[in-house]
């Protein structure tokens, strides 16, 4: 059995098909069912917030770029705001300026109609991937900068520390070492108390922000 033949299941990727044309969204939803995938579908930008709104979060949008009543560019804020939910942008034409468009909108692929179910699935393949690829990177840029966040901070209360106690950057480094450890507290968040409450850094003093 082919992958584009997959039983559907509850593990289905999911994905909301946005078009005004209703015999293409019959068309589509029937051979994308038929591919494995769990399909939904909506007529209009409105309908498509209102369902996003009200529906747990699609694997991916294929979107008309053209519709009565509101361009499916409108969408794309919603989408963002929404973890960044992949996109697909579908449109009768070709122009060069709906393709910049498309392109500077952040889709990750664009076709222009009639779209051959096999162009159609090949497609939603590589924006998944593509759509992956950039979660981890995401990721990865948000732990790289929770990590920088995290030394920035511990760098300033030792700052504090070594001008408070004349020592120097290994001394204090090592004093809240040793104090996060006997309070069983992360060096972040001592260097974050330290910081917001430079008044108790007096050793055995007040709140005993350090110990010895």
């Amino acid at each position: 059995m082919s992958s584009h033949n997959m039983p559907l299941s509850n593990n289905a990727i999911s994905i909301l098909l946005v078009d005004d044309e209703r015999l293409i969204l019959t068309a589509m939803s029937r051979e994308l069912r038929q591919a494995g995938y769990n399909i939904n579908t909506v007529e209009s930008v409105h309908d498509a917030e209102i369902w996003l709104h009200k529906n747990n979060r699609p694997d991916l949008v294929v979107l008309d770029m053209r519709m009565p009543g509101g361009c499916g560019l409108e969408l794309v804020p919603k989408l963002e705001a929404l973890n960044h939910i992949p996109f697909i942008l579908q449109t009768a034409y070709s122009e060069r300026d709906i393709i910049e468009k498309a392109n500077a909108s952040g889709a990750m692929s664009y076709l222009v109609k009639p779209v051959m179910i096999a162009q159609l699935i090949t497609a939603i393949e590589t924006a998944l991937s593509r759509a992956n690829a950039f979660a981890d990177m995401r990721k990865k840029e948000q732990e790289l900068q929770g990590a920088l966040n995290i030394d920035r901070t511990v760098s300033v209360a030792i700052g504090i520390v070594m001008d408070h106690y004349r020592v120097n950057y290994d001394q204090a480094k090592e004093l809240l070492r040793k104090t996060a450890r006997s309070k069983s507290i992360k060096m972040f968040d001592l260097a974050s108390s330290i910081i917001g409450s430079r008044e108790n850094l007096n050793l055995g003093v007040g709140d005993n922000v350090l110990l010895k």
